[in-house]
C-alpha cells in the first residue's frame, strides 16, 4: 500500500530544516526502495527558492506503519512542519518518479494538490510523473487527487488536476529530493 505524506513547514523554519537534513535523509535511507516519490516543496522555481515543505510517497505494509513513517521523521520530530497530511494513496499511474523519462527541458515540476470527493479526473498529459487518488488511511473515503507535474509555469501545471468547481488545486513548485546522487535512477 502506498501512502501520501506532506508536511508543510511552519514559518521561520529553513534554518532548523537545513540544519536537519543530514538526519532527513539518513532517515530515508532506509526506506530506500519503498519511495515512489519524494522532494521539497519551493517557494519559487529559482535557484533562490527556499523549502516550504516535504513531500514523499512511500510504500508500506499498513497505516501504523505509515504513522511512524510520518511522525518518526527528523522534519517532523525537530519540529519543521507545521502540518502533517498522510493518507492512503491510489496510484493511477503505477510508476515512480524515477520512471518518469519524458523530462522537457525548461520545464518545472509542480506538486498539485486538489482536496475533495468529486474531484475529476486530471486531463491526462506525457508531463504526469506521478497521480493518484489521495484515500483515507482506511483506504475508503476518496479525500482528493494529487500529482507530481512537469510544466511550463504554475498556471499550465493547474490545469492539469481540475477541480469541478469543488475547490481550487493548490499548485506548490516541487524537485527531485534525496541526496544528489539519488536524484537519478536508482534512488
Amino acid at each position: 500500500m502506498e501512502y501520501f505524506v506532506y508536511g508543510r513547514d511552519r514559518p521561520g523554519a529553513f534554518e532548523l530544516k537545513v540544519s536537519l537534513t543530514e538526519e532527513h535523509w539518513s532517515f530515508l535511507d532506509a526506506y530506500g526502495q519503498r519511495l515512489v516519490a519524494r522532494g521539497p516543496t519551493l517557494t519559487g522555481d529559482g535557484e533562490e527558492a527556499v523549502s516550504t515543505g516535504s513531500l514523499h510517497i512511500v510504500d508500506l505494509p499498513d497505516a501504523d506503519a505509515a504513522r511512524t513513517f510520518a511522525y518518526a521523521e527528523p522534519y517532523y520530530l525537530g519540529g519543521v512542519f507545521e502540518s502533517v497530511l498522510l493518507c492512503r494513496f491510489h496510484n493511477v499511474l503505477g510508476r515512480t518518479m524515477w520512471d518518469f523519462t519524458d523530462a522537457v527541458a525548461g520545464y518545472g515540476r509542480f506538486l498539485l494538490l486538489a482536496m475533495g470527493e468529486s474531484v475529476p479526473e486530471p486531463v491526462p498529459s506525457k508531463h504526469m510523473i506521478v497521480y493518484g487518488e489521495l484515500l483515507a488511511l482506511d483506504g475508503e473515503a476518496r479525500l482528493g487527487r494529487a500529482a507530481v507535474v512537469e510544466a511550463p509555469d504554475r498556471e499550465a501545471a493547474a490545469t492539469l488536476l481540475p477541480t469541478g468547481g469543488s475547490g481550487r488545486t493548490r499548485v506548490h513548485p516541487w524537485r527531485f529530493g534525496g541526496r544528489p546522487a539519488q536524484r537519478s535512477p536508482g534512488r
